[in-house]
């Protein structure tokens, strides 16, 4: 009898597990046809390698690249003797901008490096094989296939644990491909293609490297800048008489950095089926972190493609997603920004949706590299603002080396500021008291003393920059300086020291807290116009519209101003949202909406969250889910109809998402706090809150019908309670302290676990 009764149980674990991956998989990519540009292409990486298969005229191409492979060539001109912060504002004072735009933003438009730089292609010839039955992105294993109607099917993957990429064809006697070296040399006219449209590789000035051939293998060695090479390998082999299996790599050399060569590492991997085994279990686990069930299909499927391209580009050991990641543009040019890091908004977005996810371990690889590279960072602070402590350049190279182009957010005062939120944010998920002691903290002491030194008190008693300014606001115009704080660098200073006070006390330095406490009180109130909406500054109103919605920084992410703290944060998170709304996005980019939408989230406002995510989703994306930047429809939806790739409105929109089902943010747990009315039917599983706290929930037929909370590390709990009568289902190790017809306030033991129900009939 009791082993009828486990039979029957695994069967029905068996049964909604099934039933989970293949909601996973409906909602993948799949065509009929083969995508026909490279930014179309079907995506697969593993944070450091990528590929982005697709056709490019008759031939199947794989699209090859690798996180570290840089032209680190310094920035020209840029630290030209007397170039500072200091002089800057002189200049700014005196008139005299056009010196300072010389030296600090034209370089970054005229030079080609420093940049990312793309890796190699794989062409198969595939015109005699006739026409596509189908092509699929399976999401939840990370395998692409193509069939085609004459019997012949590929598929590939990037292995998830091993920097090593891995392709099959079946039904096959014969199989013609060749690897195919970036132009670096021979096609250039010599003309500087802009920070969007990218320079051609010519313009690199390197000696085309070479490919040879030896029986069914390729190698390709391309000499860069200052002692760099790259090398791309690729080998195969038939397994029987209709199948081929092969294998690539690609490994980026630096003098005094030994890698393993491409070549040894193919030669050493495992066969197709061998490595499949554990690839697929590393997906297996990153899709159990947590999930979502959403009523909205064109929703659900965009958020499942925003995870699934995160689980590719992102990795604890890796260099963290920059703006193409590991699908650098497959173009013969420089890929749009040349693919670097900007710290005044594309970084931060990228990683917005790790945290509610439940995916820590991957979000490590963006802090591992800020920790990596303080030495660099201190030097630049040093170097340029003259100050002690550490801050970043906004646009940075692969080692965190400073590449100046619009100076005011390339060489912004207060990029540290920012990014300690992330190692904040990392603290209040995990409750890792090892990570705040050796890394937050730190992090937060050295920024602190910096925008310490570099502020000075006003005249009427307020601490100011010197300089200041509000990305993107008058581009890198004289007048996108400011000389009072404007809202972004208020924000983002009163953050930095609220927090670094809270996190003082958390370690019990009662000295340091106070006088964080300090500091942060000579800080002004936010600048608002007369009718309580957030001005960019004190002089200039929100009046234009702007694809970067730095005034609104304290609404989200930071989380300064709060629905949750009554009538006057309400009123001036209303009034801005319509403001923004008025003034209308003629000149947004695609995660400007995927911004707005989060920041509706933040107001409770579902139906505007949902507006804003799906104009994403529907507008500004390719079609194999990639963030073009611009209206991709030209409805109307921004005047800007370009299609550069970037990937932070992709995660931008992740997070969105999360913010419409759970906040914890404010101190409490509140499940769907901004969902439409119509979302009758809606759940998750393990979302992360503030607290170490794996939530999930419930909506059915209207009404929230459950919420479970389990304790990863123990503690107290607030939560908002959706219904007016409950009772609780389970509770394991779990104490109610006090509630009322609002709120439960909850003391979990480590692993423990609570159920609450609704009791109320609709």
């Amino acid at each position: 009898m009791m082993k009828s009764i486990i039979l029957i149980s695994l069967q029905i674990l068996l049964f909604f597990s099934a039933f989970g991956q293949i909601q996973r998989n409906r909602i993948g990519l799949q065509s009929e046809k083969i995508p026909v540009r490279w930014d179309e292409g079907l995506p697969l990486g593993n944070g450091l390698i990528g590929e982005l298969i697709w056709q490019k005229e008759d031939k199947l191409r794989f699209s090859l690249d690798h996180a570290e492979l840089w032209d680190m060539r310094p920035m020209q001109e840029l630290h030209t003797p007397g170039f500072n912060y200091k002089w800057v504002k002189e200049q700014v004072l005196a008139d005299n901008y056009a010196a300072v735009q010389k030296i600090g933003d034209k370089p970054y438009d005229r030079e080609p490096a420093p940049s990312k730089i793309p890796g190699a292609a794989l062409e198969f010839e595939v015109k005699d094989w006739g026409v596509v039955k189908q092509t699929t992105l399976n999401i939840e294993t990370a395998e692409a296939t193509i069939s085609w109607q004459n019997g012949v099917k590929m598929t590939s993957f990037v292995h998830a644990k091993q920097n090593i990429g891995y392709f099959r064809f079946e039904n096959l006697n014969d199989l013609t491909l060749k690897l195919l070296a970036p132009k670096y040399e021979g096609s250039s006219d010599n003309t500087v293609g802009g920070p969007v449209a990218g320079d051609d590789l010519a313009r690199l000035g390197y000696k085309q490297g070479e490919v040879t051939q030896s029986g069914q293998s390729y190698r390709y060695i391309q000499q860069g800048w200052g002692g760099f090479y790259y090398e791309v390998y690729v080998k195969w082999k038939e397994i029987n008489p209709k199948t081929i299996e092969g294998q690539w790599a690609i490994s980026a050399h630096y003098p005094n950095k030994p890698q393993q060569e491409a070549q040894k590492i193919v030669a050493s991997a495992p066969s197709y089926s061998a490595a499949w085994q554990s690839h697929q279990s590393w997906w297996t686990n990153f899709w159990a972190k947590s999930s979502v069930s959403l009523p909205d299909p064109i929703l659900e499927k965009q958020y499942y493609l925003e995870l699934y391209k995160f689980g590719s580009a992102a990795r604890s050991n890796t260099p963290p997603i920059s703006l193409q990641a590991v699908w650098t543009a497959d173009n013969g040019r420089i890929p749009p920004w040349k693919g670097d890091f900007h710290h005044d908004l594309n970084t931060q977005l990228s990683y917005w949706p790790a945290y509610s996810a439940n995916h820590l371990e991957e979000a490590m690889g963006y802090l591992n590299h800020l920790d990596q590279n303080r030495e660099q960072y201190k030097k630049y602070t040093q170097w340029y603002f003259g100050s002690n402590g550490l801050n970043v350049p906004g646009v940075t190279t692969l080692l965190g080396e400073e590449m100046g182009g619009w100076i005011q957010y390339s060489l912004s005062p207060t990029v540290s500021a920012w990014l300690a939120q992330h190692y904040y944010l990392h603290w209040r998920y995990s409750m890792d008291k090892d990570f705040l002691k050796t890394r937050a903290y730190p992090w937060f002491k050295e920024v602190a003393q910096h925008l310490e030194e570099i502020t000075y008190i006003d005249k009427n008693g307020y601490r100011q920059l010197p300089l200041s300014s509000s990305p993107e606001i008058n581009d890198n115009k004289k007048s996108a300086w400011f000389l009072e704080n404007t809202n972004y660098d208020l924000a983002l200073m009163r953050f930095l020291f609220a927090k670094a006070n809270e996190l003082a006390l958390e370690l019990n330095h009662p000295t340091e807290a106070e006088h964080y406490s300090k500091i942060l009180k000579q800080f002004q109130a936010y600048h608002l116009s007369e009718n309580q909406e957030l001005n960019f500054s004190k002089d200039l109103p929100y009046n234009q519209s702007h694809r970067h919605f730095s005034h609104l920084m304290a609404i989200h992410p930071l989380g300064e101003i709060r629905w949750e703290n009554g009538a006057k944060d309400q009123g001036i998170i209303t009034n801005s949202l319509k403001l923004l709304d008025k003034v209308g996005p003629a000149w947004w980019c695609g995660y400007s909406y995927a911004w707005e939408g989060n920041l509706k989230a933040r107001a409770k406002d579902g139906e505007g969250a949902a507006a804003a995510l799906t104009d994403f989703a529907t507008a500004f994306c390719s079609t194999n889910s990639f963030h073009l930047n611009g209206d991709q429809t030209k409805s109307g939806k921004s005047n800007m109809t370009y299609r550069p790739f970037t990937l932070e409105g992709n995660f931008a929109y992740a997070a969105g998402i999360q913010e419409m089902l759970l906040q914890s943010y404010a101190g409490q747990i509140e499940v769907f706090p901004a969902i439409p009315q119509k979302w009758q039917q809606a759940s998750f599983k393990d979302l992360r809150a503030e607290g170490a706290f794996l939530v999930s929930a419930q909506k059915t037929n209207g009404l929230v019908s459950s919420i479970e909370i389990k304790a990863e590390k123990g503690g107290k709990a607030k939560v908002k309670l959706p219904f007016k009568t409950h009772s609780i289902e389970f509770n394991k190790g779990v104490k109610v302290i006090s509630q009322n017809t609002e709120f439960m306030e909850l003391a979990f033991e480590k692993n423990g676990s609570i159920k609450i129900k609704n009791e109320a009939k609709k």
